[in-house]
């Protein structure tokens, strides 16, 4: 009876965890802050450093900064509001619908007007006008190109979501290659040779030429039969639509910043950006001294997540897999109220197995603050993404685990005259689950890897983490490799932690046989 009691409560424990945690919510837009997003990861416009050197902005959720020309921008906007500056980093993909979710107030990303980007929000004055340039190494045969012809058989690429990739199609001949996630996954794949440029703007070749000296760009605007409306050559501040005010309001700062102002900004921004270190020390010494304290954060949520997840989803399958086992009883409404149980429970368990975690992740972080106005902590929402996917898998793992009990069992228990339930909580489940423990160790690894598709809500989880020290160090293949180890210990720690927990479930492999001492007595004639 005591473990029917703890069984259960601990799962009301798991059910009122989840319940918190969705109403935990904050307001779209707090009294007196500005909420800015951005990549954090395109110099100049904006990067992430580690201190609060220059000016830099603290990002929402962790400790690291932001700066770079938009957080400059951004301040100048929050002062003349009366406002503190907030800055939420999100990936590129992620902007648009934190915007029209209400995540956060303005999009201040070196974002052009783009005529399908106004059908979706509204954009203020330009900030900054910018001309198009194609990047290539010196050496390469594109380097001296002055035609747009003369990009030929150019394998050339640009940012997924953007005008750039766009613009690759107005030069014949070229190789349009599949859009790359950010500004720093094309930079290492123009050093590895496997493109040969990519398109962008004029501040970006300037940032990738303080890193590499051996980096040119080729003037697209220039060139003649090259075409850009002026809208598309501006960089404006996302706006929500329907906000009318805040757009006035914006326009009306950026009116009182003259352009010399905004060249100033651009120069310090260029010269502030993070630089390569110059010092002669190991590369792993070096990422560590700068890095330490990112990469930790980053193993620290990346293990709350799938810990949590982890137990949490245990409950929900362990709930949906007794839910789904329970035999068909002969009252006709309990028998209907059962049948429509199982089938809400299959349908829960299609969805959640059938769809990727990333789109679970879109749909649940900002489809529930767009359309319930339920404005969940982007940890939160990770938390309840992981804990439902993971408990959809182990509903069927935990169902096949009660189902391959011996009908014996089952048999025996009901001579013996126990009910569904002391059947279930006494025999079956502890047998079931110490057969699934395997499989629940094999969840719990998917997990720790699977926390990498949290960035598209942008948590800063390992491979996070590690994305934007690739991005700021310029090592991609050190970096990476440092990321791809600690995954490796994390799984591997954990195996063998799950490996003893299992061995001492199962007891000892041999059993004393212990009896009554009169029963096993000498008899008479024994020796």
């Amino acid at each position: 009876m005591k473990k029917h009691s703890s069984w259960i409560s601990a799962l009301m424990a798991a059910v009122m965890t989840l319940v918190l945690a969705v109403s935990w919510s904050q307001p779209a837009q707090a009294s007196g802050t500005l909420k800015i997003g951005m990549e954090a990861n395109y110099a100049p416009y904006n990067w992430t450093q580690t201190t609060s050197a220059n000016g830099a902005v603290k990002i929402d959720g962790t400790s690291s900064y932001a700066n770079g020309y938009d957080v400059k921008i951004a301040k100048i906007i929050a002062k003349k509001l009366g406002k503190k500056v907030i800055v939420e980093k999100t990936q590129w993909d992620g902007l648009l619908p934190a915007l029209t979710s209400g995540k956060i107030d303005l999009i201040i990303a070196g974002m052009s007007p783009t005529a399908e980007r106004r059908k979706a929000i509204n954009f203020t004055s330009p900030y900054r006008t910018t001309n198009f340039v194609v990047i290539v190494n010196k050496q390469s045969k594109y380097a001296k190109a002055k035609y747009l012809t003369n990009f030929k058989g150019a394998k050339l690429t640009a940012q997924q979501g953007t005008l750039h990739y766009d613009l690759i199609k107005q030069l014949p001949g070229a190789k349009r290659e599949p859009a790359s996630k950010d500004f720093a996954a094309m930079r290492e794949s123009l050093e590895a040779g496997t493109i040969d440029g990519y398109v962008a703007e004029d501040t970006e070749l300037t940032s990738f030429q303080m890193m590499d000296s051996n980096i040119t760009g080729v003037n697209l605007s220039k060139m003649k039969g090259f075409k850009v409306s002026s809208s598309d050559a501006e960089v404006s501040i996302g706006v929500k639509k329907g906000n009318d005010q805040l757009l006035s309001q914006v326009n009306k700062v950026l009116a009182g910043i003259s352009t010399s102002e905004r060249n100033k900004l651009m120069k310090e921004a260029v010269q502030q950006q993070p630089q390569t270190s110059t010092k002669k020390e190991n590369w792993l010494v070096s990422m560590l001294k700068n890095y330490g304290q990112m990469i930790l954060e980053g193993i620290g949520m990346t293990l709350l997540i799938s810990l949590v997840g982890t137990i949490a989803g245990f409950f929900i399958g362990l709930l949906v897999g007794i839910v789904r086992t329970i035999p068909e009883p002969k009252n006709k409404f309990k028998k209907g109220l059962l049948a429509f149980c199982k089938w809400l429970l299959s349908v829960y368990v299609e969805i959640f197995r059938g769809t990727p975690m990333m789109v679970q992740a879109a749909v649940i972080y900002y489809g529930i603050a767009q359309f319930w106005h339920i404005n969940l902590n982007r940890t939160v929402a990770a938390l309840i993404i992981v804990s439902i996917n993971t408990g959809a898998y182990l509903a069927e793992v935990i169902r096949g685990g009660i189902i391959s009990t011996p009908k014996g069992q089952f048999e025996a228990a009901s001579a013996l005259g126990m009910t569904h339930n002391q059947r279930m909580w006494s025999i079956i489940l502890p047998q079931a689950i110490r057969n699934c423990l395997p499989s629940i160790t094999n969840e719990f690894i998917v997990n720790i890897k699977d926390t990498s598709v949290l960035s598209i809500i942008s948590v800063s989880e390992l491979f996070f983490v590690g994305s934007t020290i690739a991005s700021q160090s310029f090592q991609f293949f050190q970096t990476y490799l440092v990321i791809s180890v600690i995954y490796l210990f994390l799984t591997f720690t954990i195996t063998r932690i799950f490996n003893l927990i299992e061995k001492h479930i199962e007891g000892p492999e041999n059993y004393n046989m212990m009896a009554n001492q009169v029963q096993v007595g000498k008899q008479e004639g024994d020796k």
